[in-house]
């Protein structure tokens, strides 16, 4: 029997769906996807990063699954998803919408919670109509609209040409990363963790990224590596939340501060001293609460609108 390709015990190991479903999107691929909690809930969906699954929620789905219905879905390639012969930020938004009409009722809305290039897919979409449709709010973690390499500091030197070369040649490697080793630990928790990180936090993550198929890793590395969706940001109309680490090497705070100064709403951003690039799994208690803020303030002010149109119903 092969290894789990995630932790499995603890709160990083993933709790098991209350049900499993495949939502299909506009190019015919098949993504899978999990809901937790109970179905009259308020909704939220989470879509993950490059490289990582629905695992990587696994603190949130189950700090939020006992008060909301938390849908999480894997991305073409990733975990339980397969991989696909598309890779594009048009692919990520038509993914994104197919999960969002696969699991919510027409005019249904939810809170949208993306980390790194689950943030981008959140941008992508920003202008589909099924986006706006069902969106009520949304939560942007540890990602940016462009210049990813370019402003990468995965590298301990200063910004350049030469750095912005390598960076992308290690990014896009398309060298396996082997099993989970103590020196594969370490890599990982540099490139992408802060410094405090704790030793079961880097498993988790270990776990998961290790656990992407090479050609998946790097099919998904030269999309990010072009990203331009400077002109989405400004279509992201619904309130919107950003959040990043101090310490984050792949997207440094240049980018959460650009993009909380771009959006048209932008309700709030955190700076969480000391973490890296993983916030779910290195901050689960800020950005759990970063979603239960933005589902307090934005569903629930959907219920009491919905309550008082009923009530004026003849």
């Amino acid at each position: 029997m092969s290894r789990p390709a995630h932790v499995t015990s603890g709160p990083y190991a993933p709790p098991a769906p209350r049900r499993e479903l495949v939502a299909v999107s506009a190019d015919g691929s098949r993504l899978h996807v999990e809901v937790h909690g109970e179905e009259g809930a308020p909704p939220v969906v989470l879509a993950h990063g490059w490289t990582c699954s629905t695992a990587f929620w696994a603190a949130q789905i189950r700090a939020l699954s006992a008060t909301h219905r938390v849908v999480a879905y894997d991305q073409r390639g990733h975990g339980r998803s397969p991989a696909a012969r598309e890779h594009s930020t048009t692919a990520l938004a038509d993914d994104l919408v197919a999960v969002l009409g696969a699991t919510l009722a027409p005019g249904e809305r939810a809170v949208v919670a993306g980390h790194s290039m689950g943030g981008m897919t959140i941008m992508a979409a920003a202008a589909r109509p099924e986006f706006t449709e069902h969106a009520a709010a949304a939560l942007l973690c540890s990602t940016g609209s462009s210049a990813l390499v370019e402003r990468a500091t995965v590298l301990p030197v200063g910004a350049g040409r030469a750095r912005t070369r390598v960076t992308g040649a290690v990014l896009g490697s398309r060298a396996p990363l082997g099993p989970v080793t103590p020196v594969a630990r370490k890599i990982l928790k540099y490139a992408t963790m802060g410094p405090g990180s704790a030793p079961d936090r880097v498993e988790a993550c270990a776990r998961i990224v290790h656990a992407c198929p090479t050609g998946v890793r790097h099919a998904w590395s030269r999309v990010l590596a072009g990203l331009d969706l400077d002109a989405d940001v400004a279509r992201l109309t619904v309130p919107t939340a950003v959040l990043g680490g101090t310490a984050d090497r792949l997207t440094p705070l240049v980018h959460a501060r650009g993009l909380a100064a771009a959006l048209p709403h932008c309700v709030g951003l955190t700076e969480l001293t000391g973490v890296g690039h993983m916030t779910p799994v290195e901050a689960p208690e800020a950005v759990t609460r970063a979603v239960r803020e933005l589902s307090a303030r934005h569903l629930d002010d959907l219920d009491d609108l919905d309550t008082t149109e009923k009530e004026k119903t003849p």
